[in-house]
């Protein structure tokens, strides 16, 4: 008897750690929580404005591209850049700045910190801050964690610094029967933006062609249906006022 009560017991327990685990590997990558500080998915305003993001780069090749989009069609835009590729292609970076587009945190490496401590949190975010600030930056600085993954020590890192971590609402490349086609990419973020999106989008690398055929659809289209472009920066104070 005693016997079966303890693995009734273990059992109990294992299902408990399982559950919990589950719960926090959600929690990890929910685009609308985290533990600590500040998080935007997107704003509640009823103006209708969008705010369309890249993350990754700058690469010397593709950024460019991506950069004569944008002014082609007269589009501010928010860049999560990564730290050692700015080392890598600070000009590139400094492009971005006199476009005058707003400049994001991804990390030095874009390495998982999920499981991060402050101080590996620290130490991706601190070199990539000061090598934004190389290029010309000065706005303020937000945060977009690689993947969206953060649990405990990134949040609490970047709360203890006043910094928001920017996540996303319409998320395209994230569907590969989607991201594969520059039409359905564009179909998909014009029919899924409310007033107060972020748009996450992946366009700086040779394997990312059809985001960047389907930026120009996406911009026309948004337009097509009243909606003015913004940067998260401009979003967030909307959403604040």
């Amino acid at each position: 008897m005693k016997l079966g009560k303890m693995i009734a017991g273990v059992g109990l327990a294992a299902v408990v750690l399982l559950a919990v685990a589950f719960g926090l590997f959600q929690v990890s990558r929910s685009r609308d929580f985290q533990f600590f500080g500040k998080l935007v998915s997107h704003v509640q305003t009823a103006e209708q404005v969008v705010a369309l993001t890249f993350d990754d780069g700058p690469n010397p090749t593709y950024t460019p591209q991506v950069l004569a989009l944008l002014q082609a069609k007269g589009v501010k835009a928010t860049l999560f850049l990564i730290g050692r590729e700015i080392e890598q292609a600070p000009d590139v970076a400094k492009a971005v700045v006199a476009a005058g587009h707003q400049i994001g945190n991804h990390t030095f490496t874009h390495t998982n910190l999920t499981l991060a401590s402050e101080a590996q949190a620290a130490a991706e975010i601190e070199p990539t801050d000061t090598l934004i600030r190389a290029a010309g930056y000065r706005g303020d600085i937000t945060f977009r964690p690689p993947n969206g993954k953060k649990l405990f020590g990134l949040p609490l890192y970047l709360s203890k610094h006043d910094r928001t971590t920017v996540m996303w609402n319409v998320e395209p490349d994230s569907y590969s029967d989607i991201a594969s086609d520059p039409a359905r990419i564009a179909a998909f973020v014009t029919d899924k933006v409310q007033p107060g999106s972020i748009v996450i989008l992946h366009a700086m690398y040779r394997s990312r062609e059809t985001t960047r055929q389907a930026l120009p659809a996406i911009i026309d289209g948004l337009r097509a249906k009243g909606y003015r472009f913004v940067t998260v920066d401009e979003l967030m104070k909307l959403g604040a006022s």
